[in-house]
């Protein structure tokens, strides 16, 4: 008879996600009750969150999110930053003890802005700036990985199942508009501290439930346009798939959506001319961004959330909105425990997008 742990599920992890369209800040504990109700659907091995609107009083630096494995590498990835930023403020990042997490990293978090003549001498804007630091502390300092790097939001992620690692960092305490979570399956990929979803780059945030069969073509292919993957889990090259789609392509996200979870040629071909012409171009120009395997993503960046899976819907999703409340996650139990009554529910088409934007804004 083979038991809990000695079997590979595939349709495993789990991902949920609240956004308030009118950008009212709610508690993080709604979330983490949300992914606890799919606990089964995760083995210990990672657990996260990502948050926003949670530093108002900083909401113009960025906030870096760091892990050191040890004091040394702590000690040269500060030298690094005050060589490149001003640091508005440092500390450590709350947490508490629980049993349930265990060999945490020494976990600091800083607010911080380019310093103004390294910034000039870059010759880069502000956000290319933040971005290149981020890759150069995780592939040239041993011991130490910016894991969340955006402007008033923030991840937190661990090893562990994701309700612990929520109470471990004490999410019920941050207020913010948007949350999302995941709970981890790993199949294919080690358990780590680092390798916990969500994956961050700036203020773009990615969980994702499924696999990417295209792996080893898209990290190639991102990595040509300067970008590092160095926390081994396939997931990582989606977090850069969008952020060179949306903020260095300037895409939206109905055609990042287009580029990921493209149609299947034979669905263009019955498309208007018009609408041939846009798919053509897009599938043509951003080939090397087509994501294929099964997968059910949420993307969370600066004015809203996202969400996407696959063009044939090998993993699932359930969208429900009460007032102006989206949920998102991959049952409906995760929604309807911590909203019961809402105003509608149903499940997204594959490859179709559901964006939603803070105050009504533009994604």
């Amino acid at each position: 008879m083979q038991r809990e742990g000695q079997v590979r599920i595939p349709s495993g992890c789990a991902i949920s996600g609240i956004i308030d369209r009118s950008g009212r800040r709610m508690s993080g504990e709604a979330v983490i009750e949300s992914i606890a109700i799919m606990h089964d659907r995760s083995n210990g091995l990672g657990g996260g969150f990502a948050a926003y609107g949670i530093y108002p009083e900083y909401k113009d630096y960025y906030a870096f999110h760091i892990f050191y494995d040890s004091v040394l590498a702590k000690k040269e990835c500060e030298e690094f930053l005050e060589r490149h930023f001003d640091i508005i403020n440092l500390s450590k990042i709350p947490t508490r003890k629980m049993k349930q997490i265990t060999d945490e990293p020494l976990i600091w978090r800083y607010f911080v802005t380019p310093l103004p003549t390294r910034l000039a001498d870059s010759q880069l804007d502000e956000r290319e700036f933040a971005a290149q630091c981020v890759f150069r502390v995780n592939t040239r300092i041993d011991g130490a990985y910016v894991f969340s790097s955006g402007k008033d939001m923030g991840v937190f992620k661990a090893v562990g199942f994701p309700e612990d690692v929520g109470r471990f960092y004490r999410l019920e305490e941050y207020e913010g508009w948007c949350f999302t979570a995941h709970g981890r399956y790993p199949t294919n990929t080690p358990g780590w501290w680092g390798g916990a979803h969500p994956f961050a780059l700036l203020d773009y945030s990615v969980v994702h439930n499924g696999e990417i069969s295209s792996y080893d073509a898209n990290r190639r292919a991102i990595e040509m346009y300067g970008y590092k993957c160095t926390l081994k889990t396939d997931t990582e090259v989606i977090a850069y798939i969008i952020d060179y789609l949306h903020r260095k392509k300037r895409l939206t996200l109905e055609e990042i959506a287009t580029v990921i979870a493209a149609p299947f040629w034979q669905t263009i071909e019955h498309m208007t001319s018009e609408e041939q012409k846009a798919h053509e171009y897009l599938r043509v120009m951003f080939s090397a961004q087509l994501i294929t395997g099964p997968f059910s993503i949420l993307v969370g960046f600066e004015g809203g959330l996202m969400a996407l899976n696959d063009r044939l819907k090998l993993r699932s999703m359930v969208v429900g909105e009460k007032d102006e409340k989206v949920y998102i996650a991959s049952e409906e139990a995760a929604i309807r425990i911590i909203e019961p009554n809402l105003d509608t529910v149903w499940a997204p088409g594959g490859g179709q997008p559901v964006i939603v934007c803070k105050n009504g804004g533009e994604a």
